[in-house]
């Protein structure tokens, strides 16, 4: 590729701006491969273009989400793997803009390095890429921002932006939530994007050996496991908000059960869920064990194994678990009910 712009007396202070381009030229098809019939624009502007399309939509409204991967990258640049913390790092975004019944358009991201070295930032795209091929929406533009002295040469931070939209008169609504409603659980695949401090003090992550086989595990290894991708629960979502009438939806990440639930619950009413009923991974039984964690502490920190809770009414719990299943979600079950309480969660 031509060299456009090249400045010496910049690179000498550790930023190289012809890797800047190269790593332009080596995401290009990762984000190909993203692209939706709205995308107007090719990256390299000052901003990404989209048409929405609002066929079917009277009153549009936009509805924007972001988030980072977090501590969950020392786990990555321990195992030298960038190829899937992208994942991560659109999931966090969609999985809270579909709270509320929009559908993800665009994303945009974000990712400050010590070093731009550019097959690693190609490495991390790519996860970006197929975290937006996975929830239906356009990577139209982002930034690599080089910061020598900020960060470490072989360390970055990575985060980024999703916007969806969402008829006006379908925005989700609790406020016909009752007593007796149901909460379905989708469950998750593994820690996701939150508690990774907590996760890295139990373990003493920079002197475990990562990549040895854990029983507890089912052989897999302790890093393989703690990279797992989040779940993007986009599809299967949307998917039941046009089946059924979904009273409330939270997305189940830093807080845990105590903190997200209840968002999503009026006043007098709470959730009801019988610890017993949660279909909890094995990696969760772990860090409670290495780290003497409480249960409380456990239960309000992670996920436990449920990645997202619907709320729906208990005439529409079967039609909601054979939509789920029928989208890529066979294993959601019922984990509770919505009762009368001053409380907004009843863990018991």
């Amino acid at each position: 590729m031509k060299e456009i712009s090249k400045s010496e007396a910049y690179a000498k202070s550790g930023v190289d701006i012809t890797a800047g381009y190269r790593s332009v030229e080596l995401i290009k098809s990762h984000i190909k491969r993203t692209e939706t019939k709205g995308v107007v624009s090719d990256i390299g502007g000052f901003g990404g273009l989209f048409e929405l399309d609002l066929e079917g939509i009277s009153k549009p409204i936009l509805v924007s989400g972001t988030d980072g991967v977090g501590t969950k990258l020392k786990i990555a640049f321990l195992m030298d793997k960038h190829d899937t913390v992208g994942i991560d790092c659109v999931a966090m975004c969609v999985n809270d803009v579909i709270c509320c019944g929009a559908k993800p358009q665009i994303f945009l991201d974000y990712i400050a390095c010590g070093k731009n070295y550019p097959e690693k930032i190609a490495e991390i795209v790519s996860g970006v890429a197929e975290g937006c091929v996975q929830s239906g929406c356009a990577l139209i533009g982002g930034e690599t921002a080089e910061m020598p002295g900020f960060y470490p040469e072989n360390e970055y931070d990575l985060a980024g932006c999703a916007t969806g939209v969402v008829d006006k008169a379908k925005i989700l609504d609790n406020s016909k939530m009752c007593a007796g409603d149901v909460i379905i659980a989708l469950p998750s695949s593994g820690v996701h994007s939150n508690g990774f401090s907590l996760v890295r003090k139990v373990f003493d992550i920079e002197n475990a050996d990562l990549k040895a086989p854990v029983s507890e595990l089912g052989g897999k290894s302790l890093g393989e496991t703690l990279l797992t991708p989040t779940k993007i629960y986009v599809k299967p979502i949307l998917a039941l908000i046009d089946k059924v009438t979904v009273k409330g939806i939270s997305h189940i990440t830093g807080g845990g059960f105590y903190e997200n639930i209840p968002r999503t619950i009026p006043e007098g009413l709470g959730a009801k869920i019988a610890k017993d009923d949660v279909k909890i991974l094995p990696i969760f039984k772990l860090i409670q064990k290495a780290g003497d964690v409480s249960e409380r502490d456990m239960f309000n920190t992670y996920n436990m194994g449920v990645g997202m809770v619907a709320i729906v009414s208990k005439e529409d719990a079967s039609l909601a678990l054979e939509t789920l299943k029928a989208n890529g979600e066979p294993d959601a079950y019922v984990i509770g009910e919505i009762v009368e309480s001053d409380d907004k969660i009843i863990l018991y």
